[in-house]
């Protein structure tokens, strides 16, 4: 690398590698370098419509060496394994060392069991290409199969079960019953009122059965334990999808960095560490201040796409030892997919439902991809899927 200064990006998520194209696009004299183990870009809030096929693969989960080529970036397909802060310098699973002048943590979530037996060994996840491909194999064989009550168990009813639950619903087409298990009182804690009636009544029409107040005690490959009400119920199933809560598991920092109890590293406004100049964060692994909640920002796609441009931004400054911006996260609203065709918008006071906002919701994110010539490849495939007859 040729480059004045060394950037590492680790993680390819849409924090990431948007990060990374910044930073090649508007510096010549900066090598940039992502570190990212998985073949291809994925994102996630698509992931329900690769699942049924409303867009393919290369639209929403295009090869990263498509990405990257040409872009400037070299891609290292590796995991950071440990980051030694004082010497600036990071370990990777192969035993390759690479050292940095700046390093940008945008590692994305992974599954978080809650220490359920089974969770691991059992349950399969929905938030990469290998949970994808094993959900697809699982819907192929249940709708090939005749048993009588097969049963599929999505366990968390946050948007990701719910965005699930309506999708497998659609897919099944009564070839399995689908029970959403959440242990709250109620689906979508803490989203619209709108979406959530609008998601609600999208179940309903698919007779997903909704267990509220259940609390999964263990999974096991034909079956899970429940408690409700304080009685332990079992409940056969052919599979139980997780979508209870994403964990993180940042790369070892040495010494270690400030972390909150969810294991984010604490940022400051500026997506920096705190107690340090050379590493920032940004994505699921940060913790950063949401100053009118006075709390963490969540741990959505929508806030990882806002960050991105300010990390680019404040690398740089740093590096020319010029003031770094503060993060201000503009909430946009949220977009739930509820089944094949169906959606539900609620955003700025503006409400939609239905075929139309199901489109609108893909427009939005395909126009939001990383790479402007992968979005205008992305959004002329799909206008020509939405304009035929």
């Amino acid at each position: 690398m040729d480059g004045q200064f060394r950037v590492v990006v680790v993680g390819g998520g849409f924090a990431g590698l948007t990060t990374a194209l910044a930073l090649a696009h508007k510096r010549s004299s900066v090598s940039v370098v992502l570190v990212e183990p998985q073949e291809h870009f994925l994102f996630t809030p698509l992931l329900y419509e690769l699942l049924s096929g409303e867009l393919r693969t290369w639209q929403a989960a295009p090869k990263l060496e498509h990405l990257l080529a040409g872009r400037g970036v070299a891609w290292l397909q590796d995991r950071v394994t440990s980051i030694n802060r004082q010497t600036r310098c990071l370990t990777t699973s192969s035993g390759r060392e690479l050292s940095f002048d700046r390093l940008a943590l945008t590692c994305g979530g992974v599954l978080q069991s809650f220490g359920v037996a089974g969770v691991t060994d059992h349950a399969i996840g929905f938030r990469t290409m290998t949970d994808l491909r094993r959900l697809q194999q699982l819907v192929q064989r249940l709708q090939t199969q005749t048993h009588p009550l097969q049963r599929l168990a999505i366990v968390g009813a946050g948007a990701s079960g719910v965005e699930l639950a309506c999708k497998l619903a659609d897919l099944l087409a009564g070839h399995a019953l689908i029970e959403l298990i959440e242990q709250g009182d109620d689906i979508l804690a803490g989203s619209r009122e709108f979406n959530r009636q609008q998601a609600l009544a999208a179940l309903q029409q698919r007779d997903v059965l909704v267990r509220c107040q259940s609390r999964v005690q263990m999974v096991a490959a034909d079956h899970l334990t429940l408690l409700v009400q304080g009685q332990t119920e079992t409940l056969p199933c052919a599979g139980v999808l997780w979508t209870a809560g994403l964990a993180v598991a940042p790369p070892l920092l040495l010494p270690s960095a400030p972390a909150d109890p969810q294991g984010r590293l604490i940022c400051q406004a500026n997506l920096r560490l705190a107690e340090e100049e050379a590493i920032f964060a940004a994505g699921d692994v940060a913790a950063v201040p949401d100053k009118k909640k006075q709390q963490p920002l969540p741990a959505t796609a929508q806030v990882a796409m806002q960050q991105a441009p300010v990390l680019a931004h404040n690398i740089l400054a740093s590096l020319d030892g010029e003031p770094l911006q503060d993060f201000h996260w503009n909430d946009l609203g949220e977009m739930l997919s509820l089944g094949r065709g169906q959606a539900a918008i609620t955003a700025k006071g503006f409400t939609m439902a239905g075929p139309t906002a199901a489109k609108v919701r893909e427009a939005v994110y395909l126009a939001r991809m990383p790479g402007a010539g992968h979005r205008l490849a992305a959004a002329v495939g799909w206008l020509g899927e939405y304009l035929k007859p």
